[in-house]
């Protein structure tokens, strides 16, 4: 019988990894790869765009405190936030989302490339970015101490997180702060010390608790309505001179939390501007879960007790004390739920 003598270290190498990640995205129809067409097109872009191209109106919203929050290696910043306390209570929320299409035009081979790919692909190696680099991470990204062309979602959130006041615009805009999910996060829930590139700016901690404060609402009001807080388990690649030496598990937090619940509102701002314009647009909607009498038995299998016809109010209330109860195996709770829901 053969015995295999290589070192299976190796098959912990960044450059194996990408390689891999590189054939599979082939195998499935990406394109991991710039053509020359396309590096042609990037190289012939010299700045970033002004907003002076005879599109839609251009507001200058650099003196406000926008700042972005992040992964803490992030360079392609897609979208920052800032806040304001309104008379009436309510918290009025901008939300800037890169600008990407002033520099990408439709039909571009640049454009083709993003519409085949449709995302950034992610994997422990390599990012294999949407855009070249050139402009994911520089001409289009809302990089730290620059003005960037941006759409802007605006929306005020009352008290009881309703969305109101809402329009979309475009707008100049400058990111004072370039913030991480681990430095927020902390800072938010109370058990670690404000990050420095928040303290340096003056008024940046206030916009951050006027921002956590309007996410909570909206937070509260989609429980309310139904939504499920689930967990699962992101574990994240460490590597040392080119090998993978560790996992880590990427945690929630407060900060991350404050940005889905942003986005989540602006994707409902958007979603009702295009119904306006009578412009179609997908959504993912689970109107009754697939296998409910199956999670009520995984419940009853826990000692706990969930009604006969699905109920999302009583299945968020079971998950939450089954976080409180076990937190080390929630997620594999949350993933066991997530199968049973179905698509």
């Amino acid at each position: 019988m053969h015995e295999d003598h290589r070192d299976h270290r190796s098959h912990g190498h960044r450059g194996d990894l990408r390689a891999i990640a590189h054939r599979v995205m082939q195998e499935r129809g990406l394109e991991p790869d710039f053509s020359p067409a396309e590096k042609r097109e990037v190289d012939a872009i010299t700045r970033p765009a002004d907003g002076k191209d005879g599109g839609a109106p251009v507001k200058d919203l650099r003196q406000l405190l926008w700042s972005s929050i992040d992964n803490d290696d992030s360079m392609d910043l897609d979208q920052m936030e800032v806040a304001e306390k309104l008379e009436n209570g309510g918290i009025q929320v901008k939300v800037a989302i890169a600008d990407v299409d002033a520099l990408v035009r439709e039909g571009s081979e640049v454009d083709k490339h993003a519409a085949i790919n449709t995302t950034s692909v992610y994997t422990p190696a390599a990012i294999f970015a949407m855009l070249p680099e050139k402009l994911s991470t520089d001409l289009t990204s809302l990089a730290a101490g620059e003005d960037r062309l941006a759409v802007v979602i605006e929306m005020v959130v009352e008290e009881d997180g309703l969305v109101s006041g809402s329009q979309i615009y475009r707008a100049m805009v400058h990111n004072w702060a370039k913030l991480a999910y681990n430095g927020v996060g902390p800072w938010l829930e109370g058990h670690g010390p404000l990050p420095e590139a928040a303290a340096a700016v003056q008024g940046i901690a206030e916009q951050l608790k006027i921002q956590d404060e309007a996410a909570q609402r909206l937070r509260r009001l989609r429980i309310a309505r139904g939504a499920l807080t689930l967990e699962t388990i992101e574990p994240r690649a460490v590597f040392s001179d080119g090998q993978i030496t560790d996992l880590k598990a990427e945690l929630p937090n407060r900060a991350k939390q404050l940005i889905e619940d942003f986005m989540i509102a602006a994707n409902g701002v958007t979603a009702t501007y295009l119904e306006t314009k009578n412009f179609p647009s997908l959504r993912r909607v689970v109107r009754t879960p697939k296998r409910w009498p199956r999670i009520v038995e995984l419940a009853e299998s826990l000692g706990e007790r969930l009604p006969v016809d699905p109920d999302s109010l009583a299945l968020e209330e079971f998950l939450d004390r089954r976080r409180k109860a076990d937190p080390e195996k929630f997620p594999d709770l949350s993933l066991s739920v997530v199968k049973m829901l179905g698509s």
